[in-house]
């Protein structure tokens, strides 16, 4: 099979071999089959999402919420994209049920802090392009061991030994794996592949990967402290 950056590099090879087209005339449809086949080849760089594994389960969704405590977690982390490398120091401040602040640092200096807050991440002005470096919402509070994703209605449950799948929704959906109770993996799954998924195996660093992109964050947990509280100035 031929790789991504292969597939991709061909697919932008069938656009520019288009002929330059004479005065008054369009190259839409043949422009329009060029753009169809680079996004094929982009879609085609997300594994396809397998059918579960497990029997079906009457049981519930289970609840995989944060202990309510005030927890302060330092990590390293380890951001790559194509011709991109950036690693430094960080700290999340989580104040459950639904609220967290990450911070990070590059040679001890701050590079930016994002508020995850509910459903949304919040970034200060001028740090927009945090976005295509951390997760979205869902994703965000899975490296923290939260199952919080969009309610719906056709949500199923596979049982395999002590592992439980859960999908939940459709057209996007997501798939859940947790294990021993513990999240530890959790995917976004859009047109029958996986764009994107966060996992976090017991004793390795939480991965972030966004596969059509290149984007991988890793995580890695340093230490974990139970704090009495924050101050309420760092969630502004």
């Amino acid at each position: 099979m031929r790789s991504c950056k292969a597939t991709i590099s061909s697919a932008f090879v069938a656009c520019s071999a288009t002929a330059a087209p004479r005065r008054g005339t369009t190259v839409t449809p043949r422009w329009s089959l060029g753009s169809i086949l680079v996004l094929a080849a982009l879609a085609a760089c997300s594994p396809r999402a397998r059918e579960a594994v497990g029997a079906i389960s009457p049981r519930h969704v289970p609840a995989s919420e944060l202990p309510r405590v005030h927890r302060k977690i330092v990590f390293q982390w380890d951001y790559s994209q194509p011709e991109l490398r950036i690693r430094g120091d960080g700290v999340a401040r989580i104040s459950a049920p639904d609220s967290a602040r990450f911070d990070f640092f590059v040679n001890g200096q701050g590079t930016g802090h994002a508020l995850l807050v509910g459903d949304q991440i919040r970034l200060q002005d001028g740090q927009q392009s945090m976005r295509d470096f951390l997760p979205p919402a869902p994703l965000l509070w899975a490296a923290l061991g939260r199952l919080h994703v969009p309610a719906a209605s056709d949500t199923t449950v596979r049982v395999d030994s002590d592992t439980l799948r859960v999908d939940i929704g459709h057209e996007p959906g997501w798939r859940a794996t947790l294990f021993g109770g513990e999240l530890r993996r959790l995917e976004l799954i859009d047109g029958g592949r996986i764009p994107q998924w966060v996992s976090r195996p017991a004793g390795g660093p939480i991965r972030y990967e966004q596969p059509r992109l290149r984007r991988t964050l890793l995580l890695t947990v340093s230490r974990v402290d139970t704090v009495p509280g924050f101050d309420a100035s760092i969630w502004r």
